[in-house]
């Protein structure tokens, strides 16, 4: 769960209410994809150990499976606080004053047994969940390589389109639609300014350029998701699909008969995201790419590197990395590829270029152009040790040292906060929590959580990154004094 997609798919799924989550697991591929790729290991251990319990388990039982010391309690915490925000545990009271108890949430714990007893429910729920394959309209034409060609095609196109947004003279091959331009600008990756003439890679942009390729495909699908509605889609059908699309073999073709009206709606739009392959708008069935098969799995997305244009070698080197950095500040990138050449010129200074070699040099003019177009030092340094060649990755470890030279990094860092003297961060202040020995419980549960800031312990406040289970384990608090100061009176009288 802690790869970038599986997070950037949980913080949306984190938003919808709990009726949206029912209507969801009611498809075994979503409860699936769920358990497969949204939970930590913990977590997964959690729910198949309660997935066929007769009844709920009271919170003192779940304890006795872990060990107490710190990090043991941290990790518990952290497994159930997952558990919970995507409505897959039930946190409630038991009578009798009997304390917190757990439970699976009904609609999860039938969807997910559906799936792994290939069972289909009562009134054929979840029929079609995994899609309906029809061997008898395969094309011979359209394998595994065709798909990946048509995949990779695609999804450059889009890349190319971001990167083009701070380099005026790359474009792609292929022209992506006005939707997919439009869904850019939703989500904030690109900016238009001057009447449409002027197109500006944001900070967003440049992050969404970072990530693996399976996260830029959640990405995009999650701004999908966010305006579907305004596109009278219903999101619960979309993300069922998207669920289900993970689920799918490569190479097989799917009938297109079980899927809704906002499924068949999607299908336009999925394929200029290279996420399925149509012969023709009217085909009745449908291949999905690998960029669709691995959205609930760890699987490389494309069996290559999407930004290597060029030839095989070149594609094998980026894959391991191409980028080399020295003390002396100057940066030797072994690529041929346009597109990672333009990402490159966003933050160095560009001197020569040869056949699969490119030589430029890291100044303060060239990050402060960077940090003009909301580029943060951080990702810079992010993006140079992710792609580090394999010399240096090497070097690093049998020194035992950074990957990168610890004096350009810092000195990267120095230029951005030349004109900047303050961090910022969004969340919520807590305070007036009680008593000293609340306040440290309190913040002691933020920690375990990883959503503490910062404490002030001398005015008793702290500061959280977000508030949902925090407001849940002061409404547990109080009721649990409510319970205390009333069981107190009864006993005075």
């Amino acid at each position: 769960m802690s790869s970038p997609s599986a997070t950037t798919a949980l913080d949306y799924l984190e938003s919808l209410p709990g009726l949206t989550f029912a209507k969801l697991y009611a498809q075994p591929s979503t409860a699936l994809a769920v358990f497969r790729r949204m939970l930590p290991h913990l977590a997964k251990t959690v729910v198949m150990s309660m997935l066929y319990l007769p009844g709920p388990m009271r919170a003192a039982d779940l304890e006795a499976w872990f060990k107490s010391d710190v990090q043991s309690s941290q990790e518990r915490e952290r497994s159930v606080s997952v558990l919970v925000r995507l409505k897959v545990l039930v946190e409630e009271q038991a009578g009798g004053g009997a304390g917190l108890q757990y439970r699976l949430s009904e609609a999860f714990a039938k969807g997910l047994r559906c799936a792994l007893t290939g069972a289909v429910g009562k009134g054929d729920a979840g029929k079609g969940s995994f899609g309906v394959a029809c061997s008898a309209e395969k094309d011979e034409d359209v394998n595994v390589k065709f798909l990946d060609d048509f995949a990779r095609r695609q999804w450059e196109a889009i890349l190319y389109y971001v990167v083009g947004s701070a380099n005026s003279g790359l474009s792609g091959d292929l022209e992506i639609s006005a939707g997919t331009k439009r869904l850019l600008q939703q989500g904030n990756f690109v900016q238009i300014k001057s009447g449409g003439k002027q197109r500006l890679i944001t900070q967003a942009g440049f992050t969404f350029l970072l990530e693996e390729v399976n996260a830029q495909v959640w990405s995009l699908a999650v701004v999908y998701l966010r305006v579907c509605e305004d596109l009278q889609m219903d999101p619960v059908d979309v993300l069922s699909f998207l669920f289900t699309l993970g689920s799918l073999e490569l190479g097989i073709p799917y009938s297109t008969s079980n899927l809704t009206l906002t499924q068949q709606h999607m299908l336009d739009d999925l394929q200029d995201f290279g996420l399925i392959y149509r012969s023709s708008p009217t085909a009745t069935a449908y291949y999905p790419t690998r960029l669709a098969t691995t959205l609930t799995s760890d699987a490389p997305a494309l069996p290559n590197n999407t930004s290597s244009t060029t030839t095989t070698a070149a594609t094998e080197s980026n894959e391991k990395g191409y980028i080399i950095l020295e003390t002396n500040y100057r940066l030797y990138a072994y690529t041929s590829s346009p597109l990672q050449i333009s990402i490159l010129s966003l933050f160095s200074t560009l001197h020569t270029r040869y056949p699969n070699l490119i030589t430029a040099k890291i100044t303060k003019s060239s990050i402060a152009s960077a940090i003009s177009q909301s580029i943060t030092s951080d990702q810079i340094i992010t993006y140079l040790s992710t792609h580090a060649h394999p010399v240096l990755r090497r070097q690093a470890a049998i020194m035992s040292a950074p990957i990168l030279p610890p004096t350009v990094v810092d000195q990267i860092r120095l230029w951005q906060i030349e004109g900047e003297r303050m961090t910022t961060w969004k969340g919520f202040y807590i305070r007036d929590v009680g008593g000293w020995e609340e306040y440290v419980k309190a913040v002691e549960y933020a920690e375990a959580l990883g959503v503490l800031r910062q404490r002030f312990d001398a005015k008793r406040s702290f500061f959280v990154g977000r508030m949902d289970q925090m407001a849940g384990y002061f409404k547990l608090a109080a009721e649990r004094r409510r319970r205390e100061r009333d069981g107190g009176g009864g006993a005075n009288v």
